[in-house]
């Protein structure tokens, strides 16, 4: 992969290629990023002009059959890690080893996808993936064996703050004294996720949002995008080019979402003058409990941003509203009026708080009652 084909993030392109040509490779390093981003994409080309000894932003100049390899995400010293979960297929104790078609499928399809996309290819249902301490053993296992070409071996860990803390523990020893020319590089998105003991061993690396201008030329220069709407729809996607490529492709509003969500703010509106209708708020609850962790997360990231497109129409800024309700009953300018400057900032408050409590495994049936009670006040403050 090269450098140069990756969006943006270019002091961090410059640090990596120079401090491995200088030979200060650290041999455990974290990359912490927001969703879409480009940290797999940036963790797989750094993989590669250290493996393949290549010079420059085309990440070429070194081994050619080595680059060759890389083209298809086939190179054997590469491995990747990344969360499962039992599947129709994969009934007990599942590893990443189990899914590479997957995985490949997905880093030629979607590699700045997140970790619901990801949930996706692998058909796990509502379940949620982690990387277990089976993981932990295998991956201990394939690098005390010696690189297929001789020189460096690399092990990518994706989202490593799915780890759990007896995989995190058992490698532990490896990642403070690893087996020679071994470099691991975790992926996370939230920090706060990883344990000290894992941070304290790494060199960590922070990658920055997307800046729109970039977004904006990948958008042209890759997806064929107009430019007034590349412009648009970076400006809306706040950094994250996974976000951008599905309000490019219309696959950023999925219709359940949609439908729970009016479904959702006309009961919590109804039900400030008819207590009856919080029955309609409790069943709604219910619903929304069945679905899953990792879209219910999802979902509540959906609530955020369908809050934030309506209060830019309610402030006249509908140069940056890309959000069109396929539902024909439910007009985005109707609901405006109802999300202004006395009651954003604690809505938000309440999405955040109940998205924290579901990430840690909170009864989701209370969760999103109390947040659906909450709502019914806050949505009629003036």
């Amino acid at each position: 992969m090269k450098f140069s084909k990756i969006i943006g993030q270019q002091n961090i392109k410059k640090h990596l290629t120079q401090s491995a040509g200088s030979g200060r490779i650290p041999h455990a390093q974290l990359f912490i990023g927001p969703e879409g981003s480009g940290v797999l994409p940036m963790a797989i080309a750094y993989a590669q002009y250290i493996i393949c000894k290549n010079i420059g932003e085309e990440n070429a100049g070194g081994n050619a059959a080595c680059n060759l390899k890389f083209e298809n995400f086939q190179h054997p010293d590469i491995h990747y890690v990344f969360p499962v979960a039992t599947n129709e297929s994969v009934g007990s104790k599942p590893i990443s080893d189990n899914f590479m078609d997957q995985w490949f499928e997905f880093l030629k399809t979607d590699i700045y996808g997140n970790i619901n996309d990801w949930y996706e290819h692998l058909d796990i249902k509502n379940k949620q993936g982690n990387i277990s301490v089976h993981e932990a053993t295998n991956i201990i296992k394939k690098l005390s064996l010696k690189s297929f070409e001789g020189g460096y071996k690399v092990m990518i860990i994706w989202m490593a703050e799915k780890m759990n803390t007896e995989a995190s523990n058992k490698l532990l020893k490896l990642l403070e004294e690893p087996t020679d020319k071994t470099v691991f590089i975790l992926i996370a998105e939230d920090e706060k996720a990883i344990l000290q003991t894992i941070l304290s061993r790494c060199q960590v690396l922070h990658f920055n949002k997307l800046a729109a201008n970039d977004i904006q030329e990948a958008l042209i220069n890759y997806e064929n995008c107009d430019v007034s709407e590349a412009a648009i729809i970076a400006n809306s996607s706040q950094g994250n080019y996974n976000k951008a490529l599905k309000i490019l492709n219309h696959t950023e509003n999925d219709l359940p979402f949609e439908q729970w969500f009016i479904t959702w703010v006309r009961a919590a509106f109804r039900a400030n003058k008819n207590a009856k209708v919080i029955s309609d708020l409790i069943n709604w609850s219910d619903e929304i409990s069945a679905i899953g962790r990792e879209k219910q997360k999802k979902f509540l990231e959906y609530c955020m941003e369908m809050f934030r497109q309506a209060l830019l129409i309610n402030y006249k800024v509908n140069e940056l509203v890309y959000i069109k309700p396929e539902d024909a009953t439910f007009k985005l300018e109707n609901f405006a009026p109802f999300v202004n400057d006395k009651n954003i900032l604690d809505i938000y408050q309440e999405l955040s708080d109940a998205m924290y409590h579901v990430e840690r495994n909170g009864n989701p049936k209370i969760i999103f009652t109390d947040l659906s009670i909450k709502l019914t006040r806050l949505i009629h403050r003036k």
